[in-house]
């Protein structure tokens, strides 16, 4: 269990009284109890880039729906890239297919799911208050953000928009609470495509407990550190697309919380079954 600092030394308390020597202990086991409550454990889900493009793809993620539920997580993260052209079918289509998943969901854009013209009303209509939005569960507290420059996949900057929404939200934050981001653009440094203020959207947190950071976009395993935190991508979850480094699986973490920490394992999807499936729709 992380513990917070009490304030009373061994020599503190020595010095002290019977009475007021128990009154130290009793509030230090409050606040010990407190912080317990507030970093319950539990397990979710993140997935990264579906590329949602035809049937095909419908009848894929329909098994990945599958093979999520049986986790029985208490929510899944989808960063960004729900569709592969942003279209109003292709919106409706795979959010027609999550309909399957038994547990809640929270989405990211990605700048596939704009249509060329840089706009997003097709997926703003499936997945409404899905830009910058934040929501606690069982103590953690979890940022989605808007990463994305219309279509643009590279050369980017995070839009002052965004960051003028952050800053008002982290005001209402706890600073101790652990915090979970989570948006579609890598923030890890080195990592490609990286937007070239992502170090700055990071330092916005950096007088908070901020224990992990899930991203999208460029389809690969990555680990960073910034701090506390972890900061990943991950191989893509779709049928049509290939990952970044020609990694073949495709897949998504299972994360569990404890103790105010997040940890993930990595969870393959295009095993026998599933490929095979895909490839008779």
């Amino acid at each position: 269990m992380i513990q917070r600092r009490s304030g009373y030394s061994r020599r503190n308390l020595l010095g002290m009284g019977a009475g007021a020597m128990s009154a130290a202990l009793l509030a230090r086991w409050a606040k010990a109890a407190e912080y317990a409550k507030d970093s319950e454990t539990f397990t979710f889900v993140v997935v990264n880039d579906i590329h949602f493009f035809d049937k095909r793809c419908a009848t894929w993620l329909d098994k990945v729906v599958e093979k999520i539920n049986g986790h029985k997580a208490d929510l899944c993260l989808i960063v960004g890239d729900m569709t592969e052209d942003g279209t109003a079918e292709q919106n409706a289509a795979v959010h027609e297919v999550l309909k399957g998943l038994k547990l809640p969901y929270h989405v990211v854009v990605g700048n596939h799911d704009y249509l060329p013209d840089n706009t997003r009303k097709p997926f703003e209509a499936h997945f409404p208050k899905s830009l910058n939005y934040r929501f606690d569960h069982k103590g953690l507290q979890f940022v989605g953000l808007d990463t994305t420059l219309g279509r643009a996949g590279s050369k980017t900057v995070i839009a002052k928009e965004t960051f003028t929404w952050l800053t008002g939200q982290l005001k209402d934050m706890d600073k101790k609470r652990p915090t979970v981001l989570f948006t579609h653009f890598p923030m890890g440094w080195l990592v490609p495509s990286r937007p070239d203020n992502a170090a700055e959207l990071l330092n916005e947190f950096k007088q908070y407990n901020l224990q992990a950071v899930f991203n999208g976009h460029f389809h690969s395993s990555t680990e960073r550190k910034w701090g506390e935190a972890t900061v990943t991508t991950n191989t893509c979850c779709s049928f049509h697309r290939k990952n970044h480094d020609l990694d073949p699986r495709k897949g998504y973490f299972l994360c569990t919380a404890k103790e105010g920490k997040v940890s993930r394992e990595y969870v393959q999807v295009n095993e026998g079954e599933l490929e095979n499936a895909a490839r008779k729709a």
